[in-house]
């Protein structure tokens, strides 16, 4: 492992998220801000990982790179169709079913920023439950796709992006239903940016501080965890981007993690596509029921 320095170590993560949150605030209505404060995420994340990466062999080539980001661009825009499709076809019928019970309580003339926090850490609660049941039963575990997620061997922080293409449609449901079924508005926005930035520095290559920001914020050592190839060291901190969650429900767990991946050996992309249907028969950490 490369030492990182200290205020790198202490003060990169709470510093970008308040950096991100600071200018999606400024502008919220801007189209951009998702697009420039995620690729700012990812470049900086980056940059630290090639300088100072806590796995010297989890860095990967200019050539695997520039796959990943091609994925993960396809994957992105692969989310918004699916967020467009349930949108139009829920949309309506959830805004007509929220004022039929008067359920019209969302504190709109609350900060702004407050807002985007309620409803990140309330989605974040329907993730972790959805998450949970990924690694629960065998059904759902398989019909996500979620251990292509979990393949990988090595981890940096563009693996916030690199799901098997049906698990999309599950990571869309938990804040676009806060957003629904509350009437959220713009702050739902500025909280899908907050989750794709967590979602980044927990997977990331870098060791980060976890006291402190970790009782609320997941970070790079939790999630990491919740990658061993060790299924007991899997079927914890479920929470992405909100390890409170796990603390709650008792499934947090701290520890150093010697290996990540599903087994021994990283399948294929083919093969990562392919585990809906069939799994790599080295895989440890797939649900037995």
């Amino acid at each position: 492992m490369t030492a990182i320095p200290s205020s790198l170590r202490f003060g990169l993560q709470p510093s970008l998220l308040i950096l991100v949150v600071t200018f999606w605030a400024l502008n919220p209505e801007f189209e951009f801000t998702y697009l420039i404060a995620i690729v700012g995420v990812q470049l900086t994340l980056g940059l630290v990982e090639h300088r100072w990466p806590a796995r010297e062999s989890w860095v990967v080539n200019v050539r695997e790179t520039m796959l990943n980001i091609l994925l993960v661009v396809i994957l992105v825009m692969g989310s918004i169709a699916v967020a467009e499709f349930y949108l139009s076809v829920l949309a309506e019928p959830l805004e007509h079913w929220r004022e039929a019970r008067n359920l019209d309580v969302w504190p709109h003339h609350w900060p702004l920023v407050l807002q985007m926090f309620i409803a990140f850490f309330a989605s974040e609660f329907m993730g972790y439950w959805i998450h949970r049941a990924e690694h629960r039963w065998t059904i759902i575990w398989r019909a996500s796709g979620h251990g292509a997620h979990h393949s990988f061997k090595r981890l940096n922080a563009l693996n916030f992006g690199l799901n098997h293409p049906l698990e999309l449609f599950l990571l869309a449901i938990p804040l676009l239903i806060v957003e629904l079924v509350f009437g959220v508005g713009i702050a739902a926005a500025g909280a899908a940016l907050l989750i794709s930035t967590q979602a980044s520095f927990a997977h990331t290559n870098i060791e980060l501080n976890s006291k402190g920001i970790g009782w609320l914020f997941t970070t790079s050592r939790y999630h990491i965890r919740h990658h061993s190839v060790v299924m007991e060291e899997s079927n914890t901190n479920y929470g992405c981007g909100a390890i409170i969650w796990d603390r709650i429900f008792g499934t947090f767990e701290d520890g150093e993690t010697a290996e990540a991946g599903t087994g021994p050996t990283e399948p294929s992309l083919w093969g990562k596509l392919l585990m809906p249907i069939k799994e790599p028969s080295d895989t440890a950490v797939a649900p037995k029921s």
